[in-house]
């Protein structure tokens, strides 16, 4: 109703079916490689968070990351509108709600994720970050969480950093900047980028690990990344997937005998 031109109606309709890992190798939207990555980092309880555009498929891909999620875990599910379509047995969604006609009742993520760390989450998984709920979910994360996946608006690996820290600061809460970047630089384990390109199809173009500061700076570290090579005439992108560096936790994989891509 505050539409110039009359009442607009956006309506988001998800299949029934999901996206799974199996069908975002069918698109090209992975490869085998990037399948392994991150089915280790789910499984070795890495903190991930998914970034990307507008429209660039960051929910469908934290679908098809949970999928790893073993069945036998306590996952709390905390969305603004629900939206995750998770598989798993012991799943408890919770749902925020907007306040009544006079402002009493409502329920931000925000109270959520302090009611979910009462209820002994083996991961907490959270739509979307967009504003201060991002202190109290670096909170949770370095307080024996990890596992917890999210997804964030960004247009980069690092810039995923750079606005979680963003969001932390608007909390309200009065919290040193260096003080704030030592905590999203150990929370954050790894950066599941995804973008829609310019001929329509959606990639996940980047896996990186969050690594220490620098000199109070962030760095993250490649692992696997999307280059692409040229223009079919029909207008499609033409490219490949390649590993750029090896992940630093190929010891702790072997241990755990979890399969990890082989550098070519």
């Amino acid at each position: 109703p505050m539409s110039r031109v009359g009442t607009a109606v956006a309506i988001r309709k998800f299949k029934k079916d999901t996206l799974s890992i199996s069908k975002m190798l069918d698109f090209g939207s992975l490869n085998e490689d990037m399948a392994k990555l991150i089915r280790a980092l789910v499984l070795l309880h890495r903190n991930v968070i998914v970034s990307g555009a507008t429209s660039s498929g960051k929910t469908s891909v934290l679908n098809a990351l949970s999928s790893f999620i073993p069945g036998n875990e306590r996952v709390i599910v905390i969305e603004d509108a629900t939206e995750l379509q998770l598989q798993q047995e012991h799943i408890l969604p919770f749902e925020t709600r907007k306040p009544d006609k006079n402002g009493n009742g409502e329920v931000t993520i925000r109270d959520l994720i302090h009611s979910a760390l009462r209820l002994r989450p083996d991961r907490i998984v959270i739509g979307e970050i967009r504003g201060g709920e991002a202190l109290d979910l670096l909170q949770a994360l370095n307080t024996g969480h990890a596992g917890s996946m999210s997804t964030i608006h960004a247009n980069s690996p690092l810039d995923c950093l750079r606005r979680l820290e963003t969001c932390a600061l608007l909390s309200g809460i009065d919290i040193p900047l260096s003080a704030l970047r030592s905590q999203v630089a150990s929370a954050v384990n790894a950066v599941v980028h995804t973008s829609r390109l310019s001929d329509g199809t959606r990639k996940i173009v980047a896996i990186s690990e969050v690594m220490p500061l620098d000199s109070g700076d962030y760095r993250v570290m490649d692992l696997v990344r999307w280059r692409t090579s040229h223009f079919t005439p029909d207008g499609k992108l033409e490219g490949n997937f390649e590993i750029v560096n090896a992940p630093t936790f190929i010891e702790e994989s072997a241990i755990a005998g979890i399969e990890l891509p082989q550098a070519k």
